[in-house]
């Protein structure tokens, strides 16, 4: 049975079946353990009946303590097993390994924002976000996720994804150029929204003077007092100059940090992986929630 005392004997297998260090793993369990007794405070003040005995009564469950409970999500995230072999491997039936993957999912979100490691999701957040940012340069790319296909005629319509001849749903992110962070994660979509149509919604508001690079898929974004730099299309018909290629790879050579950052998070493959819950609103949270972990491998990157 996993365990956070068995793994922490190899820790190379820690990082792998966790994602994190051992240092970035110590550095969330405070503010996991705070937003875990923070639910517990919400799950009490909701019952119906008083408590007949104090909290911590009664039989100890499979996740004896609050490190299991951390490395069981966080595993969860890395793998995306579906949910039978997730409560064989932590010593639980699958009823009870989705209950512990959807109460410990939220918590883990919040314990990220304690942290401040999430990106920026609304416009007053991200105005404070993004004027902070040392040097303000910036990498704008949009990432799909695969699903499963919809039932629904509408749904199918809308999430498919002509890119990707495949069904998805959709982020726009932005990264900041020098450390490599997701700084902003645009709302969850469908896979058939365009990347600039999603980003001329959100309207981000980029700071005077920022230099913000995109692909050829932002064609026509030019965020107002921002300088954007993208390479140039081939003309129909014509052939892009000698000056005009180098200039495209060396544009290139910048923007694919932003793939980097998108790597970072989609080594949880619980957004990499095609998505199976059905739960509304959790394909949004477990994005937000991977870039946060990504952000927090930045912090402690793992040694070789």
């Amino acid at each position: 049975m996993i365990t956070c005392k068995n793994l922490a004997k190899a820790p190379g297998v820690f990082k792998n079946f966790t994602g994190l260090s051992s240092e970035a793993f110590e550095e969330l369990l405070p503010a996991f353990r705070r937003a875990y007794e923070t639910d517990l405070d919400k799950r009490e003040a909701q019952r119906e009946k008083p408590r007949q005995r104090k909290r911590g009564g009664g039989r100890t469950g499979a996740l004896k303590c609050i490190e299991d409970k951390l490395v069981f999500i966080l595993f969860y995230f890395r793998f995306y097993p579906i949910q039978m072999l997730q409560g064989y491997l932590f010593g639980m039936g699958q009823p009870q390994a989705n209950e512990w993957v959807h109460r410990l999912t939220p918590i883990l979100n919040q314990a990220l924002g304690y942290e401040k490691k999430l990106p920026a999701r609304q416009t007053k957040d991200i105005e404070t976000v993004l004027a902070a940012c040392e040097g303000l340069e910036f990498i704008i790319d949009g990432t799909e996720r695969p699903i499963r296909r919809p039932k629904d005629k509408e749904k199918q319509r809308s999430r498919y994804s002509g890119k990707k001849k495949r069904h998805t749903v959709k982020n726009n992110v932005i990264s900041d150029k020098r450390t490599g962070k997701i700084v902003v994660l645009s709302q969850t979509t469908d896979g058939k929204k365009h990347d600039k149509k999603l980003a001329d919604e959100q309207d981000i508001p980029f700071p005077p003077e920022s230099t913000l690079w995109q692909d050829t898929g932002f064609q026509g974004y030019k965020p107002k007092n921002v300088r954007t730099i993208q390479p140039k299309k081939k003309p129909r018909g014509g052939e892009l100059t000698a000056e005009e290629k180098a200039r495209n790879t060396v544009i290139s050579s910048v923007r694919i940090r932003v793939e980097h950052s998108i790597g970072g998070a989609k080594v949880f493959h619980i957004v990499s992986d095609i998505y199976r819950n059905f739960r509304q609103g959790f394909e949004d949270t477990v994005m937000e929630t991977a870039c946060g972990l990504h952000n927090l491998r930045i912090d402690h990157p793992m040694s070789a």
